[in-house]
């Protein structure tokens, strides 16, 4: 489990690619200095495990789910990326629940800077967007923010210079892709009514009969 709060903008030095798995290798003496072989790491967002690490980088193994689901697959030797340890249970808790198990990918389609606020506008698919709701939280590239404007095409959200200057936000550009994280929470409450859905029981079936 993941706050959303990056701790650290790391570097890819190596990376190694399989038919549909990736090996890679991140400096970042900031994660290293409290870092064990099988901690949870999140990477612009996904969680990944430590295989091996030194005294200023770390290595994690990206499944093929992942790889296809995510923006990893972009990733190069020398790109910067976002990350996170695991939450500490005696930490403070700053950020909102993110598991790390990414939902999808945007495209950033404008940044614009408002007052001292950077607004980005990003493409998503409608299940995003239904998964979402304005003011509510959302992880982009593993960054917990709040959802500004909502569209079921679009999300915008809005940056204080502080994050903007310390995460991979404030470096890409229009047309980059980002991983997106819709609130756990909210993904549980849109099961259940799914569910609710699938046995016919729904709002207008309850109202239907007197409830």
């Amino acid at each position: 489990m993941f706050t959303g709060i990056i701790e650290d903008l790391g570097k890819v030095t190596a990376l190694k690619s399989g038919k549909d798995h990736m090996e890679l290798t991140i400096s970042s003496k900031k994660i290293v200095e409290d870092i064990h072989l099988g901690d949870s790491i999140a990477v612009n967002g996904v969680c990944l495990t430590v295989t091996t690490f030194t005294n200023d980088a770390f290595t994690v193994d990206v499944m093929p789910e992942t790889v296809k689901a995510s923006s990893i697959q972009s990733l190069t030797r020398g790109s910067l990326v976002n990350l996170e340890r695991a939450m500490a249970a005696n930490g403070r808790f700053g950020g909102h629940f993110v598991s790390g198990h990414v939902d999808g990918i945007g495209t950033i389609l404008k940044k614009r800077p408002v007052a001292n606020a950077v607004y980005i506008d990003i493409a998503i698919s409608p299940e995003l967007a239904n998964a979402s709701l304005p003011k509510g939280s959302i992880a982009i590239d593993g960054t917990s923010l709040t959802i500004f404007e909502l569209t079921n095409k679009t999300v915008t959200v809005s940056l204080i210079p502080h994050t903007y200057k310390e995460t991979l936000l404030g470096i890409k550009k229009e047309g980059d892709i980002v991983n997106i994280e819709t609130d756990l929470l909210g993904k549980y409450v849109l099961n259940h009514f799914k569910q609710q859905e699938k046995s016919g029981i729904s709002r207008d079936f309850l109202l239907q009969n007197g409830f």
